[in-house]
């Protein structure tokens, strides 16, 4: 099969252009789902779909879906599926999500160019809004794909204003209707960008992930007593942001011991802090916190986030505040199908392209999917590791080499008996 590399550039680059955000240096986008530019990239995409001969449908939560159903395929058959997202961060780039959308799009072209005759339905999937930017906390279509969440939950979801996700579809024309089933495909694959510098630095075009890493994000709020300044003595104080200082320190020791004594991939951060009332001269009353704590081991997790809850205790008692602790998120590490794992090996060596397998540090739709069928992830190349930004960026020759991985694995996928 020959992948057309050029074919798969103008796709990216015509997607770029919905959303585009005028940045100094690289390409930006902003692609916020059930927006102008989310319609525009919608209908591009199922231009596309159609000219390449699928069935195009819509699903309830506005995810999409084009089917391939060639003479040879078993219509009774599970299909195969790949896919991932068109929506993106603010100022994103353009490669996050849309490669994989038009990688498996460019799959099945091949397939076709190729006279491949596969006896299952091949099926390219768009899911919404996997970013989270503004409804819910992102993977929304691949949760109910998978149905972690029911299609009712997901469109009562509201925005800041107030507009409900059914009616932000409903406004692009893209409220559909029943619910795309993850559990009835045979397999599924996403090509997406490693968004981070492994492939790079070992010169390797498309990485084979072994494990998507769990995930705990917790909300954590330190109360103290808001003072005067220059009035309260030190020793009278009972500040909220000093609390939290220690608090981020003691996060960040928990997870460099976990990694030094068990496990090279664990990280914790605290990655939001807001402090009130927010004076110069007013010691801080308040601190509200966000940790997201991740690693390929739950254990590992559980550590980091056991020794936050005890560190808020200590901070309890010794600067006489009060603490609040939540943990919202709490997604255990999903690893990859060995069938699609090795069906993606297989597509490697028979295009001569060099894999690498690694862990996948972020999240992404694949982990929905993986628990409910066979799911495999592989990644191409980021320079730099840089993502969620303009300068994100995957050379065409990469995109091109792993899309070839992704269209030798969906042509076995797709015979039969694999």
């Amino acid at each position: 099969m020959q992948v057309r590399e050029q074919r798969l550039r103008r796709d990216i680059e015509a997607n770029a252009a919905f959303g585009s955000v005028a940045v100094e240096n690289g390409h930006g986008r902003t692609v916020l789902t059930g927006t102008e530019a989310d319609r525009e990239a919608r209908e591009y995409f199922c231009e596309r779909l159609r000219d390449a001969g699928l069935d195009v449908r819509v699903d309830g939560v506005g995810n999409i879906v084009g089917r391939w159903t060639p003479e040879s395929a078993d219509l009774d058959a599970a299909a195969v599926a790949a896919g991932s997202h068109l929506d993106s961060v603010p100022e994103g780039g353009i490669f996050d999500g849309p490669l994989g959308v038009y990688s498996a799009l460019e799959a099945v072209r091949a397939m076709q160019d190729a006279g491949v005759e596969p006896a299952r339905p091949v099926e390219v999937v768009c899911f919404t809004e996997e970013e989270g930017q503004r409804f819910d906390g992102g993977l929304l279509g691949s949760a109910v794909a998978a149905g972690e969440m029911s299609l009712e939950t997901a469109l009562a979801l509201e925005d800041e204003s107030g507009v409900t996700l059914e009616a932000a579809l409903d406004d692009i024309g893209f409220l559909g209707e029943g619910r795309v089933a993850a559990d009835e495909w045979h397999a599924w694959l996403e090509l997406h960008i490693e968004q981070s510098e492994r492939l790079e630095d070992a010169g390797i075009p498309a990485g084979i992930v072994t494990t998507i890493t769990g995930l705990s994000r917790c909300a954590i709020e330190i109360t103290g007593e808001a003072n005067h300044a220059g009035s309260t003595l030190m020793d009278d104080r009972s500040d909220a942001l000093a609390g939290a200082s220690e608090f981020v320190l003691d996060v960040e020791r928990a997870a460099r011991e976990r990694v030094e004594a068990e496990s090279d991939t664990a990280v914790a951060t605290v990655g939001k802090l807001d402090v009130g009332p927010g004076a110069p001269n007013v010691i801080p009353g308040r601190a509200e916190l966000t940790l997201d704590v991740r690693d390929i081991e739950q254990e590992s997790i559980e550590y980091v986030v056991d020794r936050a809850k005890r560190s808020l205790d200590r901070i309890e008692t010794e600067r006489d505040v009060t603490t609040a602790f939540e943990r919202p998120w709490n997604r255990h590490p999903v690893p990859m199908s060995d069938r699609c794992r090795t069906a993606l090996e297989a597509a490697g060596e028979t295009a001569n392209i060099d894999t690498l397998s690694l862990h996948s540090g972020a999240a992404h739709d694949t982990m929905h999917v993986a628990n409910v069928t066979d799911a495999g992830l592989l990644f191409a190349p980021s320079r730099d590791g840089i993502s969620h930004n303009p300068l994100e960026w995957t050379e065409w020759e990469d995109c091109a080499a792993s899309t070839r991985v992704l269209a030798g694995a969906l042509t076995r996928l797709a015979d039969a008996d694999e």
